[in-house]
């Protein structure tokens, strides 16, 4: 098998089609070689050898030895140098180079061959002794901590105090003198450190340094990194060993990294830093300040320093030449590393480049308009999640932050406001006008009310599914979960972190999109979604098939939903409505009623309630359907669970507390997601879903007359496993529509389904839909019962799942298309099979993640519905989705 591939000097054994065999970096190198770029020679070891290092327990075959040989003798033809040779040393830098650009997680050699003997052999071929000693004591310093892994801060130390003891302020006043005596000093701690001398085998250098890189693709930061960005561990990195050029040979070098448009904004300017007389490390460390690439940036900056366009013309008309040769030949904005070596432009790297999602949308607006690209290509350009930092507010990035504890991203988005620590208190303050955050050592449903009051939610347990991050990106609330530095005392009103102390009506501010939790007020900047994102959001739409609703239950989410484009609702759950506090009295007298016709009598307060609730919802989604869930959770929910709340409620219903008290204990059940919940109470108690019945069609036919549009209302059953539960419950639904049409002389179409969350109804698809007349897969509570696995509780163990690849990806955030998937494909096939054309659709979480919104498109659904901030992100995947699957 061939493990080492060539380019440079006419040759390039590879392209950029290449790239899951030579990484990124390698086939953007050959290809940059192969259209006549000035690419300093060199060859890449694949990935494959990547993956066959670690089979083989680190260690390289013989056979690679010989096509390394043959790949420094290409380098050594080219350049005319000797790889080893004291007299004219080929020097070359190892990189790496993964498919998926990992900029920063990796390892990165330079000056690689230099030893005792041949730094004196580049100092007389150079005629630059300081250049010489400079380039040496890079590489020992960077050998030693990359490769060798020794202290790298002793070296830092060891440098500033030689810059010390000359009074030196820059490391370029060092003389040739200075840094040889450096040079002695960095051997001395390589030999204190690591009980060795320094090598001095250039082929024992080169192959240290294709260990270290190798092994930097299983370093803590690179599996961190590829975990956030879902790149797979087993796709591993390939390595580039390329001739060295200098940007550190005097005041016609130079090195720098640049963008063909600003990564921020988008705007088509070039954009980008540059250092004379330095090498590459120097831009991206940050050992020295740059200096701005063209004159109009240094101007606006304000910048003395000369820009590269005033201080050297010439290679800065070259270096643009090149940004627009290589923008044309990739079609997209690159990232590009460049050095000058006495006045020769040399390219050492391209890439995409990494992009703020503002910038994404307008890169791939405008080259579809400059005819660049095509607007299909310009759809698949964005990632839908990255529109997230457009739909929520931001941090200003110029404000002061004093970051005192740090949880999990679980909601994006930034709030600041007064801390508070019961949802009772968050209500209140807010319609005091106060901004509130609701802190909580965990949210459960019951604090329903107080999170949708509070501005932001910060808990100190839970993980990115957990209860308070669910309800939170559906609500749009930024929320901070699992800051489990904060000890919280809700009841004493405080919490403490790194040893301060914050009570009620202290302000902080929390970043749902880091992680962090800041004391004091932090300015944030509003989204804007006009221009750019409204026009990629119509040619989406024009490329999409699955239609795109929203989870939402109040008028503001549901107003939130279709501004956002959202076209229906696929999930109202109602029992959120229950937990407002005008109405959880009567919710607590009906499930306190020992007998029909109290609990009727409680519900008669309700129906009015929920018969508005619905109308504000028709009003708004006028002409689009709405999937309503008739009551889901198990009734305890609702009762009180503290001492004081058990005498306030006992009191409001003219009952014992210990009545009260008994009531709960028998409606107490060891594991109630499994319980007496969704149809169950239907079917035990067919009052309550009467009454919610009547208050859709009552609001329906309200809002029909009021406005001339009829709703769409899709009564959902929710927790059905067997065709005979949906039976009796559809039952109850037509009679309260045929009751209440009869009364009102009016008419309108409806549909009662169910919600698809159990195996046993996946597999008895065909069955229930002889009843139902739509599914909705609620991918949630379908994922916990396939996977037996509580989500509340499963951020203890998933993240240790998915790193040792268990699960691809946490299962409630990415859908599990093997087994949820087939699940979901067995159902729509049998229930298809029964009822042709019967409206599918899912309803999870899992709605507005794009790789669950492509096995949708997959297996056929109709739509996907995602909370209010999400249905843009849904909009773009489902249009994603539907293009991939043309191709």
């Amino acid at each position: 098998m061939q493990y080492v591939y060539r380019f440079g000097g006419g040759v390039s054994d590879g392209g950029a089609g290449d790239r899951n065999l030579l990484g990124g970096k390698g086939a953007n190198l050959a290809e940059m070689a192969s259209i006549g770029l000035p690419v300093p020679p060199g060859f890449t070891i694949s990935t494959e050898m990547c993956t066959r290092y670690y089979e083989d327990g680190s260690a390289f075959p013989e056979s690679l030895k010989a096509e390394v040989a043959a790949g420094i003798a290409h380098i050594e033809g080219i350049t005319d140098k000797v790889f080893g040779d004291a007299a004219n040393p080929l020097l070359v830098s190892v990189r790496s180079g993964a498919r998926a650009s990992m900029p920063g997680m990796m390892d990165t050699v330079l000056n690689l061959g230099l030893n005792d003997q041949t730094v004196e052999g580049l100092a007389e071929g150079s005629g630059d002794a300081r250049f010489a000693w400079d380039s040496y004591r890079r590489f020992i310093q960077m050998y030693s901590d990359v490769v060798l892994e020794l202290d790298h801060g002793a070296f830092e130390e060891a440098l500033e105090i030689a810059k010390e003891d000359h009074g030196y302020s820059l490391d370029t006043e060092l003389s040739a003198d200075d840094l040889k005596a450096l040079v002695t000093t960095y051997k001395g701690l390589v030999e204190q450190q690591w009980g060795k001398p320094f090598p001095q085998d250039v082929h024992e250098q080169l192959w240290g340094a294709v260990g270290a890189v190798f092994g930097s693709w299983q370093s803590e930061r690179a599996k961190v990194y590829r975990r956030l960005n879902d790149i797979p561990a087993d796709w591993g990195t390939a390595v580039n060993v390329q001739a060295m050029v200098f940007g550190n040979m005097g005041d016609t070098s130079a090195t720098g990294v640049a963008f063909t448009r600003d990564p921020s904004k988008g705007d088509r300017a070039y954009y980008g830093e540059f250092l004379i007389n330095a090498q590459g490390e120097d831009v991206v460390a940050g050992i020295r300040t740059p200096q701005y690439l063209t004159k109009a940036a240094r101007e606006e900056a304000g910048a003395k320093a000369a820009s590269m366009e005033e201080a050297m013309p010439d290679v800065y008309g070259q270096l643009a030449k090149v940004f627009d040769l290589l923008e044309t030949h990739y079609r997209d904005m690159q990232d590009i590393e460049f050095t000058v070596q006495e006045g020769k432009l040399w390219m050492l790297q391209t890439r995409s480049g990494k992009r703020t999602a503002k910038a994404a949308l307008k890169i791939a607006v405008d080259m579809a308009n400059e005819g660049l690209i095509d607007q299909k290509e310009a759809i698949l350009r964005v990632d839908p999640l990255a529109l997230d930092q457009l739909l929520h507010p931001t941090l200003d990035p110029d404000a002061p932050r004093d970051v005192i504890a740090k949880g999990l991203p679980a909601s994006p988005g930034a709030a600041s406001g007064i801390v508070v620590f019961d949802a009772e208190t968050a209500e209140q303050r807010a319609e005091r006008g106060d901004s509130v955050i609701l802190v909580r050592v965990e949210t459960s449903p019951e604090d329903i009310h107080g999170m949708h009051a509070a501005r932001g939610i910060l808990t100190a347990r839970g993980g990115m599914t957990s209860h308070a991050a669910v309800v939170a990106r559906g609500m749009g609330r930024p929320c901070v979960s699992g800051a489990g530095t904060l000890a919280i005392e809700g009841k004493a009103k405080r919490m403490r972190v790194a040893g301060r102390e914050f009570k009620e009506g202290d302000v902080i501010t929390i970043d749902g999109s880091t992680g962090e939790v800041m004391a004091g007020e932090v300015a944030t900047v509003q989204p804007e979604l006009a221009g750019d994102f409204g026009t990629l959001m119509e040619w989406a739409d024009a490329g999409r098939r699955l239609k795109v609703r929203a989870n939402a239950e109040t008028p503001l989410d549901c107003k939130t939903a279709r501004d956002f484009g959202a076209e229906g609702v696929g999930l109202c759950r109602t029992e959120h409505m229950f937990f407002e506090a005008g109405r959880i009295t009567a919710v607590r007298q009906m499930i306190l009623a020992e007998k029909e016709a109290g609990r009727r009598a409680a519900l008669d307060k309700l129906l009015p309630e929920q018969r508005a609730d619905f109308a504000a919802i028709f009003e708004i989604m006028a002409g689009l359907p709405v999937t309503i869930r008739l009551l889901d959770p198990p009734l305890h929910e609702f009762l009180p669970h503290e001492e004081t709340e058990f005498a306030e409620v006992a009191q409001a219903s003219g009952i014992s507390v210990e009545a009260l008290k008994q009531r709960a204990s028998e409606l107490h059940e060891f594991n109630p997601m499994l319980g007496h919940r969704g149809c169950r109470l239907g079917v035990t108690y067919p009052e309550i879903y009467e009454m919610q019945a009547r208050a859709i069609f009552e609001a329906a036919v309200e809002v029909a007359e009021k406005t001339g549009e009829a709703p769409i209302p899709e009564v959902m059953i929710p927790l059905v496993a067997t065709a005979r539960e949906l039976e009796l419950m559809k039952a109850v639904v037509d009679a309260a529509a045929n009751a209440v049409f009869e009364e009102k002389g009016r008419a309108l179409d409806y549909l009662v389904g169910t919600m698809i969350e159990l195996p046993r109804a996946a597999l008895k698809a065909g069955d229930i839909a002889e009843v139902g007349e739509f599914f909705s897969f609620g991918t949630n509570d379908l994922t916990q019962t396939t996977l037996g696995v509580s989500r509340d509780d499963a951020a203890r163990f998933l993240g240790v799942y998915v790193e040792k690849g268990i699960y691809a990806k946490d299962p409630f955030v990415s859908l599990d298309t093997d087994g949820v998937g087939e699940l979901i494909e067995i159902a729509a096939e049998r229930g298809r099979k029964t009822r042709p054309g019967i409206k599918l659709g899912i309803c999870g979480e899992h709605g507005g993640d794009p790789a669950s919104i492509a096995f949708c498109e997959q297996t056929g659904l109709d739509y996907v519905s995602a909370s209010p901030y999400r249905v843009p992100i849904a909009r773009l995947a489902a249009a994603q989705a539907a293009l991939r699957a043309t191709k």
